[in-house]
């Protein structure tokens, strides 16, 4: 005969009281303020470790050594590499010269365009007494009139011009297709060249193009903006337009031009600009 059990002395166990919604509360409070003081605390230690290589790479680069005398020599070595790597790139996987700019109506081109430097036309300038010398391979300078680029067969573009400090604007220009100048001029040979270099007549400024660029079909020696010739402050007679590059490659009051297989000096990358400067 089995013992009854004594209530008294083997009570059942209390079962715990339960969370009041308060309780609950602080609970989940706690453990979303253990989570955002772990991934705060990661993050800031992300943050401080990018900060000091970051760091480090400026250091780095500002102590490296510049790059050696040459028409570029006005940036890093380092920074020089990576530019001109940059440039391989996008020469051989984006340039095409069947890859056209965009174009607009004549209607969209700005009244007023926008003048953005005066280097290489601050000394004193006659116009009529102006003729183009072009350089060819054989030491031969021809001398080009503008009444004799005007007789050839005109071209026009209206594009969005881009400059290198951000601002753009939808401009339209006349002139000579630089392919037709070369055509027409004898230059198949300098055109075979890999590069062009094109000065003011002052040679305060000047610009130096891989010749894909320059044979471009969009590329043009312009005598108009629109439709009235160029006026001396964006380059009378004879300036480029070539709207595979920035504004800065596009050179006002074009008094040379040479060709070679070696980069022509560029006023801008001798302070550390990107040669290439293509868009």
């Amino acid at each position: 005969m089995e013992t009854p059990i004594d209530p008294e002395q083997n009570p059942e166990p209390e079962k715990p009281a339960a969370k009041t919604p308060e309780q609950i509360a602080k609970e989940q409070d706690a453990l979303l303020d253990a989570q955002i003081k772990r991934r705060s605390f990661i993050a800031f230690g992300t943050f401080t470790a990018l900060g000091v290589a970051a760091y480090g790479s400026w250091r780095w680069l500002l102590k490296s050594p510049d790059e050696v005398a040459g028409v570029t020599a006005g940036a890093h070595a380092p920074l020089r590499r990576a530019l001109n790597k940059n440039e391989l790139f996008f020469r051989k996987l984006f340039y095409n010269e069947k890859h056209l700019v965009r174009t607009y109506p004549k209607e969209m081109a700005a009244k007023n365009v926008r003048v953005n430097s005066d280097e290489g036309l601050k000394t004193k300038f006659d116009p009529a007494a102006w003729v183009l010398q072009v350089k060819k391979k054989s030491g031969e300078v021809l001398k080009i009139t503008i009444d004799e680029i005007r007789a050839l067969p005109k071209t026009e573009i209206v594009f969005d011009f881009k400059c290198v400090e951000g601002w753009d604007q939808i401009s339209h220009w006349g002139g000579l297709k630089f392919s037709d100048f070369i055509e027409h001029f004898g230059l198949q040979e300098e055109a075979k060249l890999e590069y062009c270099g094109m000065e003011t007549p002052d040679k305060q400024y000047y610009v130096g193009l891989d010749m894909p660029s320059v044979m471009h079909p969009q590329t043009m020696l312009a005598y108009e903006v629109n439709d009235k010739p160029l006026p001396l402050d964006h380059g009378a007679p004879l300036r480029l337009i070539i709207p595979v590059k920035y504004g800065i490659k596009n050179l006002k009051r074009i008094g040379t031009i040479n060709f070679s297989d070696q980069r022509p000096r560029d006023y801008w990358a001798e302070l550390g600009y990107d040669y290439y400067s293509g868009l």
